[in-house]
């Protein structure tokens, strides 16, 4: 029976590592994994990415299983701090963290619509002579932006009906809003009883409370520890109160001074790996279980608590935040539509192949005109791209809740975890 088969985090990893190979415990590089298991059901085996593992003779508890590639392991071995926010987690490059998240959405929709006309005005440079040539005999333009108006009169308002059927769900009967006043009250009364005192009204404020919180309890928790004979259990909270203190207080200075409503709010919430915090939790226990007192393991669960509580308030934020995009999406697709169908409309309307006779910059001026006319009627499509962009990738990223940590801006590269009673 595999007794003990990872330790908590990264330095942990490196000492039972070195204790590891003093001790010359037998270390097995697996190219299958549960073959055994799957042979008795089905008679067939599945390879699986060689990874490896080590064990520590004296625990007799099934903890959930850390399996760390061999290819990584040297890296995360010699790697003593890792950041916690998402950007740190998912370890992608600032441009596209920025493009995809951070980045102003009306700064991304300009962007999109520059590159769109560059690219056109680039490819209507190379061979310019054709281009009057080609709009007098078969009057392509006049087509595409007849295209464009009927596009954007159909997308504006099949984006304008999809909001209202979201946002129709915010009505509903008297016995709904009641259910969902009792829900919000009861939610309070638990805050209540984390605070010790009624929580705040502004959401920055709660969230940065919350947080505060689950610091204040991770400390009481490490003094607690600190008493315990188990050294090895003293080692491992003292590690993961460090690694939530740091995450908690860089979290609770983003939360200065941001208003709901506002991107930086929800950023800031994200940054708190409460799910991993969680499994943390449930970790320790569990691995520990016959050296934690009573007092330690209800230490424990109130710090559990202030986390879930976090992770339920992250979520109902979310949905909130959801909605606010929503009317920010309607309101911006219908600000730049109009703009948008005027141009398109004048220039089917007016523009002729004798129009904007001269050059720019060598480039034929209506090889500008007709550019920049069409960048202006696609305005919309960049404005629903950058936002839903944003909303797709936060959707992706906080999906998993609680102490499921199903994606990769909830977990470094470097684990995969498993539920070793599966096994």
């Amino acid at each position: 029976m595999l007794n003990r088969e990872a330790v908590f985090s990264k330095k942990s990893l490196a000492d039972s590592g070195q204790r590891f190979l003093s001790s010359q415990h037998s270390v097995s590089v697996a190219a299958s994994i549960s073959s055994n298991r799957l042979s008795s059901e089905n008679g067939s085996s599945a390879l699986q990415p060689t990874t490896l593992r080590y064990t520590t003779p004296h625990r007799q508890s099934s903890p959930p299983v850390l399996l760390f590639a061999t290819d990584r392991l040297s890296k995360y071995m010699d790697d003593d701090t890792q950041d916690e926010t998402m950007h740190g987690r998912m370890d992608e490059s600032r441009l596209r963290y920025w493009f995809l998240l951070d980045g102003d959405r009306w700064l991304i929709s300009a962007g999109l619509t520059v590159g769109f006309f560059l690219a056109l005005l680039v490819v209507g440079a190379v061979d310019p002579s054709t281009f009057r040539a080609v709009f007098r005999s078969t009057n392509q333009v006049g087509i595409t932006f007849q295209a464009l108006i009927a596009s954007l009169i159909t997308g504006v308002t099949l984006v304008v009906t999809i909001g209202q059927l979201v946002l129709s769900q915010e009505f509903g009967s008297l016995e709904t809003q009641r259910e969902r006043m009792s829900g919000a009250v009861e939610f309070r009364h638990d805050a209540e009883e984390v605070f010790g005192s009624a929580g705040p009204p502004d959401p920055g404020t709660f969230l940065r409370k919350l947080i505060e919180s689950s610091m204040t309890r991770a400390e009481n928790l490490e003094d607690a520890i600190a008493t315990n004979d188990d050294d090895e259990l003293h080692e491992q909270v003292e590690r993961f109160v460090e690694d939530l203190t740091e995450n908690a207080k860089e979290v609770i200075d983003q939360l200065e001074d941001v208003q709901f409503g506002e991107f930086e709010l929800f950023r800031a919430a994200m940054n708190y790996n409460y799910s991993w915090k969680i499994f943390g939790i449930q970790w320790l226990r569990s691995e520990y279980e016959g050296s934690l007192s009573a007092s330690d393991d209800e230490l424990f669960e109130e710090l559990l608590d202030v986390l879930t509580l976090f992770g339920i308030t992250r979520g109902h934020f979310k949905s909130i935040y959801y909605q606010w995009e929503l009317v920010r999406l309607l309101r911006s697709i219908l600000v730049t539509a109009i703009p948008a169908l005027v141009v398109a409309t004048a220039t089917l309307l007016f523009l002729e192949p004798n129009s904007f006779q001269g050059t720019l910059l060598t480039v034929p001026t209506i090889i500008w005109v007709v550019g920049g006319a069409s960048a202006l009627s696609t305005t919309p499509f960049f404005v629903l791209t950058s936002i839903v962009l944003r909303v797709a990738t936060i959707a992706k990223r906080t999906g998993a809740i609680g102490p499921f940590v199903l994606h990769e801006s909830d977990r470094g590269d470097d684990i995969d975890l498993y539920d070793s009673a599966a096994q």
